[in-house]
């Protein structure tokens, strides 16, 4: 592998041309432990492993692009989220990445399983869970989606608009099923989050709102159709969230609408679903809360919000995806070209890119990279790291430091991918989706293979 060195961009004290203050790490070897699975660490020569293993051994064995998945940090994750919200439920949100492994892993660890779409549900039935500790989300639920989820026994339904409660409710009552429902809410709180990801304002496509009563009405409606069995209030504010004011507000909101249930209709639902979101670390910067603050926060506000209310404190469901997933995997690239734009910064491709990884185009998202092959005492280099498709907004990292020897075959890693980058990838350019490889217990397995130029014309049936 090459080694030599290309010339430098801007370097420790200049000025980004945002306008960011450059502030390269003491040391570019650094694994800083808030953005990396548990078991990543270097060895000896300087190389990244996981669970042991040198990347340079995966690579050769698995190829780049491909996401390494920390199995022992899942479930790690998993417990942690399950103890601190003991007599509580916890429900996985398959939507930040399922597979059938995951979902095994989720079955043995004791947590509950949120799906989104009839092929989130597919995934859970043929790995086995449990379909009573199965909850279907969506806003626009197809009737073959419903008509699957409620023959199949799940344990709750979240119905998002009007609509849907005739669907279900014609659907249970024609099974000869009485289904289980919550109603989505829309409290009107602004998570302080991306525009596209904050969920629970009213001008937004998710659930009913509370301000116009809307969500009094569909528990009007759902109250009076005896195939539905009305179970509780679910709300979610919105996704990489780390204050927890906004979960305060809509505590209290959702609380309030329990009380005027208990007061205009005598029914004291059971439970309360405050949703997902909470916040992982991308880059050292990032400070997330840990499961047992976040599960004492809520319920102190819950508690706090029923007892003025004079209501007994409901069961409390969360759904952390990212939280458990999104620190435990990251990305491994090979690096193909480098390019210095004097004054500006150096510019590293990657054999991905946003196939891979569409977050930091979509919602101008960061992330953290080391160089993983070896370690180097060169100087950092401002660099950008993007991918190879023909877009100016392919861009995996914006602004990251690099050492200034870095070198065409050289191994760059991105931690913190597994939430939503497998599970968002795409084929544009025809690119092949990358494998997602579980390492645990001293070896490595395919738990979602490489696609194939096969896989892609076997679609193509023209």
């Amino acid at each position: 592998m090459s080694r030599s060195a290309h010339p430098a961009g801007p370097r420790h004290g200049d000025v980004l041309p945002e306008g960011h203050y450059a502030a390269p790490p003491a040391d570019l070897n650094d694994l800083d432990p808030r953005v990396w699975a548990r078991t990543v660490a270097r060895d000896g020569d300087g190389v990244v492993t996981v669970g042991g293993l040198p990347v340079t051994r995966l690579a050769e064995e698995f190829g780049t692009p491909a996401y390494f998945l920390d199995e022992e940090d899942f479930r790690a994750r998993c417990r942690a989220w399950t103890d601190a919200f003991e007599g509580a439920d916890v429900f996985y949100a398959g939507k930040a990445f399922l597979s059938r492994a995951v979902v095994r892993w989720l079955r043995e660890e004791g947590l509950n399983l949120d799906v989104c779409s009839g092929g989130e549900l597919a995934t859970a039935l043929a790995a086995g869970m449990p379909a009573d500790r199965i909850a279907m989300h969506g806003n626009n639920k197809s009737p073959d989606e419903i008509e699957r989820a409620v023959a199949a026994g799940v344990g709750r339904i979240v119905l998002d608009s009007y609509q849907e409660i005739v669907r279900v409710a014609h659907t249970a009552e024609r099974l000869g099923r009485r289904q289980r429902v919550q109603i989505r809410v829309t409290v009107g709180v602004e998570a302080h989050t991306h525009e596209f990801i904050a969920t629970a304002h009213e001008d937004q496509k998710f659930g009913l709102a509370l301000a116009d009563g809307q969500a009094a009405e569909a528990v009007r409606r759902v109250l009076k159709l005896d195939s539905l069995e009305l179970v509780g209030i679910h709300s979610h504010i919105g996704s990489q969230i780390f204050d927890m004011a906004g979960f305060e507000v809509s505590a209290r909101r959702v609380v309030g609408l329990l009380t005027e249930i208990r007061d205009e209709h005598g029914v004291q639902l059971p439970e309360i679903d405050l949703g997902g979101g909470l916040g992982i670390a991308y880059t050292p910067d990032d400070d997330p809360r840990e499961p047992y603050e976040i599960a004492k926060a809520l319920r102190d506000i819950v508690s706090r919000e029923c007892t003025a209310a004079g209501l007994a404190v409901p069961r409390l469901s969360v759904e952390p995806g990212r939280a458990i997933v999104g620190p435990t995997a990251f990305t491994l690239y090979e690096v193909g070209t480098v390019k210095e734009l004097e004054g500006l910064r150096t510019y590293v491709s990657v054999d991905g890119g946003m196939s891979d990884n569409i977050r930091t185009a979509l919602y101008d998202a960061e992330y953290s990279v080391a160089l993983a092959s070896r370690a180097s005492s060169a100087e950092p280099v401002l660099s950008r790291v993007v991918g190879k498709h023909c877009e100016s907004g392919d861009i995996v990292v914006r602004d990251a430091y690099l050492p200034a020897d870095l070198a065409v075959g050289d191994l760059l890693a991105v931690p913190a991918t597994g939430a939503y980058c497998r599970a968002m990838a795409s084929n544009y350019n025809h690119v092949l989706r990358p494998p997602v490889v579980a390492v645990a217990d001293g070896g490595a397995r395919e738990i979602v293979r490489r696609e194939t130029e096969e896989d892609l014309l076997r679609l193509d049936v023209g």
